[in-house]
């Protein structure tokens, strides 16, 4: 099933889509107003989460509201990086130290950074943010691995917004390349493990659009990853004390074109294969 975040903040709602008929489970247990809710009550029973929200389904009455998804609660957000062998030409390709990326591309252990907190990340029709202060921003369109207490629990449709010349001055200022206002979009919702199916075997594309025109148009697979989900979840979860709620990216393979740079009033589309869409706009922060 897949599982969205609806209603006002201090209303909640908890929302399984099976077809296309969305149910709000929260109308049903009033407990279970989040994903996490979800996660937390599969682990204490020992079940998947759609095991958890399928009897509930049955007695849920359809969710009525027209407001858009937010995006999926985590406490943290981390990404990987160079987990494909484009994202590791792009990387060389604006860096004076091109080096750094083919070896950790070929390294045993990943790149993973933290990429962003909860005020920082945004949802499926908020703006993603550009900085002021760099000149070549570009998404980056990724699956998201969904956790709860370092376990996999579903996945999501992430956008690693960057700027690439900040990252390509210096591999230190990494960090202020990846980490601002509005610098990470999820959504629309977690899919579960079961209606994923595998996820290093999924199509992904990316479209943007300015002024009415489409100026890109990018596909790719996840079955062009170097490295598994499970294995960036290993290196993330290693001797790190990871929240109970928290989304991985897992690198990205749809880079467009050195001359190309993000503009404000842009739009973003993402589309994940049996996850579904995030589209955001771009605003300049």
């Amino acid at each position: 099933m897949h599982y969205y975040r609806h209603g006002a903040h201090d209303d909640p709602r908890l929302v399984a889509a099976d077809g296309d008929t969305r149910y709000d489970l929260t109308a049903v247990k009033p407990d279970l107003a989040s994903f996490g809710d979800l996660a937390r009550a599969a682990e204490v029973t020992d079940r998947g989460v759609d095991e958890v929200a399928e009897p509930l389904v049955d007695a849920a009455p359809a969710y009525e509201g027209t407001d858009e998804p937010a995006a999926p609660v985590a406490d943290e957000v981390w990404a990987a990086g160079v987990t494909y062998e484009i994202s590791e030409q792009a990387r060389e390709s604006e860096s004076g130290m091109p080096e750094m990326y083919l070896d950790v591309y070929e390294a045993d252990r990943p790149e993973v950074f933290f990429k962003a907190t909860p005020g920082r990340t945004v949802g499926p029709g908020e703006a993603i943010g550009v900085r002021g202060d760099a000149e070549w921003n570009v998404p980056e369109p990724e699956l998201g691995v969904v956790l709860h207490r370092g376990e996999i629990v579903g996945y999501t449709v992430g956008n690693d917004v960057s700027s690439r010349d900040i990252e390509g001055a210096n591999p230190l200022y990494l960090p202020q390349a990846k980490v601002y206002d509005r610098c990470c979009a999820l959504g629309p919702c977690v899919a579960s493990p079961e209606t994923v199916g595998d996820p290093h075997d999924l199509a992904m594309s990316m479209t943007i659009t300015r002024d009415g025109e489409q100026v890109f148009e990018g596909s790719t697979s996840t079955g062009e990853m170097v490295r598994t989900c499970e294995e960036l979840v290993d290196y993330y979860t290693r001797h790190n004390a990871v929240p109970e709620r928290s989304v991985l990216l897992t690198g990205t393979s749809i880079v467009p074109d050195d001359e190309f740079t993000l503009r404000e009033g842009d739009s973003v589309r993402i589309e994940i294969e049996g996850i579904g869409v995030l589209e955001t706009p771009v605003v300049t922060v």
